[in-house]
């Protein structure tokens, strides 16, 4: 019999609890400092399992438990119903988790690796830049709009023939002065996204499947890395249906008696990171022929496009997942696109430009090549249309509650999320 540990984490101390033989009795407190939770550790049985919710620092005390007692399980607070209590207080909460465990009702989050959190630590903080890049462009158009200055005459206003034309306009003296800080922190902030994009670029390049996504149409290095960095480890989810489902990409569903089925808004579950990508990577991809474009317009036609971009986005994490377990890559991609973005990667890390030299096959890669892999892709979007096509007129019809009047059912097809045959 294996005695329960549970620790409410805080920023300064741990609260702890302890389950003995159907007796929970509470444990004191642990400074949350390295040298107190060793010690802590070591006064612990090897046969003890211990509980701890997901905070900032629970990886970092789970990693030094760990090594001292059978098991450390760190549990996601919405599975544990103690945000929802009537009495909440630190010593009930470590009551609560050392009686859940020992009943054995928690289940364990998947913690990921160090150089998962690694890069997703670099990814949080390249979309935080970005955000500050953001604010600062956008206030140095607020003083155009401000000054009735118009619209620029150049298309990239931070550019070089931009600051020219911005030096040459007459504007107040804070109005300069605001232009001119902007544009330094610009300068400051592109030369830390560029420090983190070669860092980004040079782990990509070493990643077999951040490389295998970034051969489908819309992937960028970003989207790919961003959802490695989130998913993980990709053979822990049994299907794409498990793993659209933890993206939180999945559609509510409310049915109850004979009532027929009602969908909603996807759930946002999981990372909303990673779906802010996938539905950039849908929009990207569906300017390219190929049946993401096809499977796009098809729900367009129904649901307009809002929805049928998240939808797409939906199919394209499937799509991942399909690539992944099969360790292929994109069947109607375009080599040349995906040389593109390879190429993109290899300049980042610092690689030698190519620029004047003249390299066989050059003149076709940009022509002939690549129209021919424009035209495989237009005639798989084809096939895509005809498959769906036929699917439709040897449908039989369907009855039931869970089915909605006029409408076919939306029961997924299971194992068939990404078809690598016939469409994505």
């Amino acid at each position: 019999m294996f005695r329960a540990v549970g620790m409410d984490v805080h920023r300064d101390f741990c609260e702890v609890a302890i389950a003995d033989h159907g007796r929970i009795a509470a444990s004191g407190r642990v400074l949350t400092t390295a040298a107190a939770l060793e010690l802590f550790a070591r006064s612990l049985a090897a046969t003890d399992r211990v509980a701890l919710e997901v905070t900032g620092n629970a990886a970092e005390i789970a990693r030094i438990i760990r090594p001292h007692v059978a098991d450390v399980i760190v549990v996601s607070p919405h599975d544990t119903a103690i945000g929802r209590a009537r009495a909440k207080t630190d010593r009930l909460d470590a009551r609560t988790l050392a009686k859940l465990l020992a009943a054995g009702e928690l289940d364990a989050v998947w913690m990921p690796d160090e150089d998962t959190r690694a890069m997703r630590r670099r990814l949080s903080q390249r979309s935080q830049l970005v955000r500050s890049r953001t604010r600062a462009k956008n206030e140095i158009h607020a003083v155009i709009i401000r000054r009735l200055h118009g619209r620029p005459p150049v298309s990239d206003v931070f550019g070089t023939r931009g600051r020219k034309w911005l030096a040459e306009l007459e504007l107040p003296e804070d109005e300069r002065d605001t232009i001119s800080a902007c544009l330094r922190h610009v300068d400051f902030l592109d030369a830390e996204i560029t420090r983190l994009d070669r860092a980004i670029a040079e782990r990509a390049l070493e990643n077999p499947d951040v490389l295998r996504l970034m051969t489908v149409p819309g992937i960028s290095v970003i989207t790919a890395s961003t959802f490695i960095a989130a998913v993980g480890d990709i053979r822990r989810f049994p299907s794409a249906r498990k793993l659209v489902g933890y993206l939180g990409l999945d559609p509510r569903v409310r049915q109850s008696g004979a009532a027929p089925a009602r969908h909603g808004r996807i759930t946002k579950q999981g990372s909303a990171a990673v779906r802010h990508v996938l539905v950039e990577a849908a929009w990207v991809a569906i300017r390219q022929p190929g049946p993401l474009r096809a499977f796009y317009e098809r729900v367009r036609a129904r649901r307009g496009a809002h929805v049928a971009a998240v939808a797409t986005a939906r199919k394209i994490a499937g799509l991942c997942w399909c690539l992944l377990i099969r360790e292929q890559d994109y069947a109607f991609g375009q080599p040349s696109l995906t040389a593109k973005k390879i190429r993109a990667l290899e300049l980042a890390t610092g690689a030698p430009s190519r620029k004047g030299q003249v390299r066989a096959g050059h003149g076709t890669r940009t022509t002939a090549i690549r129209d021919a892999e424009r035209a495989i892709a237009t005639q798989a979007e084809r096939a895509y249309r005809r498959t769906i096509r036929d699917w439709k007129a040897a449908a039989p019809a369907r009855a039931g509650a869970s089915v909605t009047p006029g409408r076919a059912s939306q029961r997924p097809s299971e194992g068939k999320a990404a078809r690598q045959t016939t469409s994505p």
